[in-house]
Formats: C-alpha cells, structure tokens, sequence
C-alpha cells in the first residue's frame, strides 16, 4: 500500500513538472508503448499540416506491396517538388535500388525519393493514394488525410494522437525502424558514393536509445517529429508538432525525456545544447552551433573548421575523408 502511494505522489510530481516546463511544439503527445498510457498532451486532437512525417505512411505502403526492394528506379523529372522547390541532391536520370530510394526517402527525408515511390507503386499514384487510405482506414487515424507522398501538400494533416497509432505501426516494420535510426549511409549516385545523414540530430547522439524517428518541416507545418525512445527504463513515443524552429523541437525532445520520461539528463543549460548541436555537426558538416560552437563547413573532400569561442581563431584543413569521391550532404528544407 505505501509503496503504490508513493508511486502516485511520484507520478503527481512528474505530471506537475511537465506541465510546468513549456514546451514550445503547438502540439505535444507522450505515450507510453505498450499500454497505451498518455504521460503527457497538449492540443493532441488539433489537426495539423504533417509534413515530411508523411513518409512514414509512404514507406508502411510501399513495404507492404512487396515489391522488389533491389529493382532500379530511375528519378524523373515528374518527381522534382514544383510546389516548395525544396532541395535534393538526387539529380533526375539517377537510377537507384528501390531499397536505396526508401532509406533517402526515410532516413534524409529527400522529397524526389519519396515522390518516385509513389509514383512506382504498382498501379501507379492513384493506386499508391488507394493504399493510403485503406491503411489509414485500419489504423483507426479519423482526423487523418494524406494526398501524397512526400509531405509537402499542406492538404496532408493529422493529429499527434492519429500519429501516434501510426509511429506504432511504423515500428512494426524492420526495414524502417533500421533505416530511421541509421545516423547515415552511403548510396551511388551516377557512379559517385554520396553520404546522406539522418534529418534527426539526436539519432546516435550519446545517451539516446532511439527506436524510431522522422522529421518534418514545411512553412505551414512548422517543425514536426515523430520519435520512440527508451528513457529511464520506458519505451515511449513522442510526437511534436509545428514548433517554430528546429532549437525549439530539440529542446522540446530533451525536456519530454527529463520531465516526462524522468530521466535524469542535462537538458536546461545553453552550453548543454551546444555541446549538443556540435556532436551533430561534427557527423553532418555545413551545420552551425547554436550557442558559443565552432562553424564547420564542409566541400567534396575536405572539411574546414572555424573556431570563434573566446575570441580566438585557428583554421584548419582535414585531409580527404573517405574516399575521392564522397559527397557529404544533409538536407536542410522542408524535411
């Protein structure tokens, strides 16, 4: 008996903690996996553009079509984004493994890599968007409707409590729970090996057991994620929606993990996020520190670094990476 009633006092000072904290993602679901328990919500039915978490239900259908994963897709040009003339570094007339086409579509959130399986999908899009809903259907997401594959549609929308039930399902799929925790990977592009990095700066950041994880950013979703953790011995999902910047879902990930999750991790401190950031940038180059960090930039074969703390300046060159021909790449819009 008192040991259940400290548990319920321990639990009520928790849940007060976290709302104490304000998270700055307009919409915030906690769940624990397994039993379906909410450990925290804020505005969890509002529907919202989802952007790129969109690839997720992408990548659901095309897995269970069964297609050949190792038959080569070519990028058309039907599949460059004409609506938010969003980046990729997927030139059209590559010619990809399907399998390779889902880890940049998942793993890097490329746009063109996304479209192309959609429009692959037997029976092509109109079939594709058929499968989607049906998979929508069976997943019980009410407040759910996706148009097309790759998130940038703002007629894409959901809820995180729909999000959940999805990121539930998604975790089911082998291939996607590797491909989304994978930190990076090479694929040959026309000839050349391109290393891709994950979207998600907290996949193989030390201390974090993550089982699932993806971005997404358009102008009208904000910044999204969807990610399964384990934390303080629970395995729980979140999904952040519309935060205002890519700082403010970062932030709101690392205090769901210390006030939600109660695990005892350092996540208030400025020089706690740069130290952060700065692992991230050290595995995907072109990314700056937030606060007090060095600027890394990066070009095909070598990587120069520009210290600024303390108002000193050293420049320094690395020599070539791994091979002649690599090329470093992290996508930075709508994602």
């Amino acid at each position: 008996m008192i040991k259940k009633f400290l548990a319920a006092v321990l639990m009520t000072i928790s849940s007060a903690a976290a709302l104490a904290v304000p998270f700055g993602s307009q919409s915030v679901l906690v769940v624990e996996d397994g039993t379906g328990k909410v450990l925290f919500e804020k505005n969890a039915s509002t529907v919202a553009p989802i952007a790129s978490l969109t690839k997720l239900m992408t990548a659901m259908v095309v897995l269970d079509a069964h297609q050949d994963m190792n038959e080569p897709i070519e990028i058309e040009k039907s599949d460059v984004d004409t609506l938010k003339h969003s980046s990729s570094r997927v030139p059209v007339g590559a010619t990809i493994p399907r399998r390779d086409v889902l880890q940049l579509a998942l793993m890097s959130s490329d746009n063109r890599a996304a479209a192309a399986l959609g429009r692959t999908y037997p029976g092509g899009m109109d079939a594709f968007r058929a499968a989607v809903k049906r998979k929508i259907l069976a997943l019980g997401m009410n407040q759910t409707v996706i148009e097309e594959p790759t998130g940038l549609s703002p007629q894409n929308r959901s809820t995180a409590a729909d999000l959940v039930k999805m990121a539930t399902a998604a975790s089911n799929y082998a291939e996607i729970t590797r491909i989304t925790t994978s930190s990076d990977h090479l694929i040959n592009i026309k000839g050349r090996e391109v290393e891709y990095h994950n979207t998600n700066r907290l996949v193989g950041a030390k201390g974090w057991d993550i089982g699932l994880s993806k971005t997404g950013y358009t102008q009208e979703a904000g910044r999204c994620l969807i990610m399964r953790v384990k934390a303080a011995g629970k395995n729980a999902t979140m999904v952040l929606l519309n935060a205002g910047a890519s700082s403010v879902r970062l932030l709101d990930a690392l205090n769901i993990r210390r006030h939600v999750l109660n695990d005892n991790v350092p996540v208030a401190t400025a020089p706690a996020r740069a130290q952060l950031v700065k692992a991230s940038a050290v595995r995907a180059p072109r990314l700056r520190a937030a606060v007090g960090g060095p600027r890394i930039k990066a070009t095909a074969g070598r990587t120069r670094i520009k210290a600024s703390a303390g108002g000193s300046r050293a420049k320094a060159t690395a020599g070539r990476a791994r091979a002649k021909h690599v090329t470093v790449t992290r996508h930075r819009r709508h994602r």
